[in-house]
């Protein structure tokens, strides 16, 4: 019984997203699928793909998604994900009271908040609790997972590795919300959400 992958399983390692770190927290080792020789943990592709289907699901039943991240290198994708499914995003800082004080002037109601990384993106998650928004989060093998809502077990240190999250998480939310019909319908390359600078910056 084998479920069909968003990618096949070439692309999906070419990108990295299954590469982990040789930190583990207690609640990511159920997504964890092998441990190298040299420690680095290498979490389970078939985990990665269900969460991202789940995720997508999700996210496509919603009008007021808020995409974070304060890292340089997932700020393509997540500004090219915010373009392609109508999210607002925030790169960089994420100013305090966004979620929480209607009076601030970059206040937002969110659905549903989308982060990179739980450890850089802490305050964004932090107001999130507050203000009783699910969090859907990127985590790698050594993030903690406590106030996250929804889990998705994946590198997010490499930029090829997020871009291609994002890529397909934009394509599948799409597709179940009826704005295209199939994948070759999908206007955008991976290429597209790994940002022009993804050259100089490796």
């Amino acid at each position: 019984m084998t479920t069909k992958l968003l990618m096949s399983q070439e692309e999906y390692l070419a990108s990295g997203v299954h590469i982990g770190m040789k930190q583990k927290a207690e609640q990511m080792k159920p997504f964890i699928y092998k441990v190298r020789e040299d420690g680095l943990a290498v979490m389970n592709l078939g985990k990665i793909d269900e969460r991202i289907k789940t995720a997508a699901k999700f996210l496509s039943s919603l009008e007021k998604i808020l995409v974070v991240t304060r890292k340089s290198i997932a700020f393509s994708s997540i500004k090219k994900f915010g373009e392609a499914i109508g999210a607002e995003v925030v790169t960089g800082r994420f100013m305090p009271g966004t979620l929480t004080n209607p009076t601030y002037k970059s206040f937002f109601e969110a659905q549903a908040v989308v982060i990179v990384d739980p450890v850089s993106d802490h305050q964004a998650m932090e107001e999130a609790v507050k203000a009783r928004v699910p969090v859907v989060a990127i985590c790698d093998t050594f993030n903690e997972t406590k106030d996250i809502d929804l889990i998705i077990p994946a590198n997010n240190k490499g930029r090829k590795s997020v871009a291609t999250i994002f890529w397909l998480l934009a394509r599948e939310i799409m597709k179940e919300r009826g704005g295209i019909k199939s994948d070759k319908d999908f206007k955008y390359e991976i290429k597209d959400f790994e940002g022009t600078e993804a050259s100089q910056l490796g």
